[in-house]
């Protein structure tokens, strides 16, 4: 018991919920009601940060740095180093957003993610990363963080707008799809890294980046695993946000259906609402409802993944089943912080203050998760090479298990949608 309180204090995993509490306390209180969004650019980058960017954006890295260097000095790191990188890696998150920003880049779905690792990548594969930076790249407490912020955004409200039909779309599809992807790259193609597996297999059943990233904390994978899960998802998002909206009018689908498909497959939640904007407003209404509803299996998927791998795959066959108590002691808490934001914003925020002033708080926290996000992937690129990330592929077994899942996914998905929006099942939507 005394270790699990000295945890309290000196653990990532819950920093990451202490973080949190302040980031949303200050954005329920109005302390946080201005985080600074990059405007869209055409030919001058300088337009994403005009003039008047400039306090706020200090107001944040300043801000966001010395919350997260309390928590750094209090677990023991070394806060001076540690504050140096983080100042460095901020720079380069903001680099990572004003490309992401540009009107083409932004059209066709290349988002800061991929950016913030590419930066990070050149850096570790060119000059290489010193130590001092290194001290800074704090990728797994900057995403448990962030990830605890994402709670706030998934509202069980949201549940309720389609009704059953989007729950079956949304719950009942996914973790068939993460079944099916797990025993085909573990008992088919054999891959060695089951935790590679798993990251994939739910990247790609429920929204990509966040559910890769919460995947790969709750069963402790590589972070080249995470790199190379999340660029491929990535870049399959980009081609499923363009071609789905075309084969749907192809295949003359009805507008619900062809919203449900779109948001039980494509990756990313903003690719969603592009791709279904395609189709008409309410394909467009369906396809993000169906995202958000999916959105809720993130904590979910990773606590079954945590309990999992501590009582399977992690355990050594030969030994007595873990206790309780050491499923406990190794499951990842950041989860449940995930969890109970969610039930705190779900039951008691939005029927306190209402749905528009959630809204606003949700407005604010989401940016500061967007940052959060930024910063860990550069961190990542930093800490990674392409060495490593080129041995992941060795074989093209990766490639080969997402085209797969992502092909089984999309046609049971299609299935599943033409079922309970198409009229077979239930009625026709209105």
């Amino acid at each position: 018991m005394r270790n699990e309180l000295e945890k309290v204090w000196r653990s990532e995993d819950y920093w990451a919920i202490w973080f949190s509490v302040v980031i949303l306390g200050a954005a329920i209180t109005g302390l946080i009601h201005d985080v600074p969004h990059l405007g869209t650019w055409v030919s001058d980058p300088l337009i994403a940060l005009r003039t008047d960017m400039a306090a706020p954006l200090a107001a944040l890295a300043l801000g966001l740095g010395l919350l997260l260097t309390t928590g750094v000095s209090i677990m023991g790191g070394d806060w001076r180093r540690f504050f140096a990188g983080y100042l460095v890696i901020f720079l380069l998150s903001i680099l990572s957003f004003v490309i992401s920003a540009q009107q083409s880049v932004k059209a066709i779905g290349l988002e800061y993610p991929l950016w913030a690792l590419a930066f990070g990548l050149i850096v570790t594969n060119t000059v290489g990363t010193p130590r001092w930076l290194l001290a800074g790249a704090k990728s797994e407490m900057f995403i448990k963080t962030g990830l605890v912020l994402l709670g706030a955004e998934i509202l069980f409200s949201e549940m309720l707008r389609l009704g059953a039909p989007g729950l079956i779309v949304a719950w009942v599809v996914t973790p068939i799809v993460i079944v099916v992807m797990w025993y085909f790259g573990t008992r088919w193609l054999r891959m060695p890294s089951k935790s590679f597996v798993i990251i994939v297999s739910a990247a790609t059943a429920v929204c990509g980046v966040s559910a890769a990233i919460a995947t790969a904390a709750a069963c402790r994978a590589k972070k080249q695993e995470l790199t190379l899960a999340v660029g491929m998802s990535m870049i399959f998002t980009v081609l499923m946000m363009v071609f789905m909206p075309v084969i749907a009018k192809l295949l003359g689908l009805q507008a619900a259906v062809a919203g449900a498909w779109l948001g039980g497959t494509i990756d990313s939640t903003g690719a969603v609402v592009a791709a279904g904007a395609l189709l008409g407003e309410e394909a467009e209404r369906v396809a993000a409802v169906i995202k958000m509803i999916q959105n809720i299996l993130i904590g979910l998927i990773a606590f079954f993944v945590a309990v999992f791998w501590v009582t399977r795959v992690d355990r050594d066959p030969t030994a007595p089943r873990p206790s309780l108590m050491e499923v406990w002691y190794r499951f990842p808490k950041f989860i449940l912080g995930f969890v109970l934001t969610s039930m705190v914003f779900s039951f008691v925020v939005v029927p306190g203050v209402g749905e528009a002033q959630t809204g606003d708080i949700l407005d604010a926290s989401k940016v500061v998760r967007g940052w959060l996000f930024c910063l860990a992937f550069v961190a990542i690129g930093l800490e990674s090479n392409f060495k490593d990330l080129a041995n992941q592929l060795v074989g093209g077994k990766p490639i080969i298990l997402y085209i797969v899942g992502q092909s089984f996914n999309i046609l049971l998905t299609l299935l599943v949608a033409w079922l309970v929006f198409g009229g077979i099942l239930f009625g026709v939507p209105s």
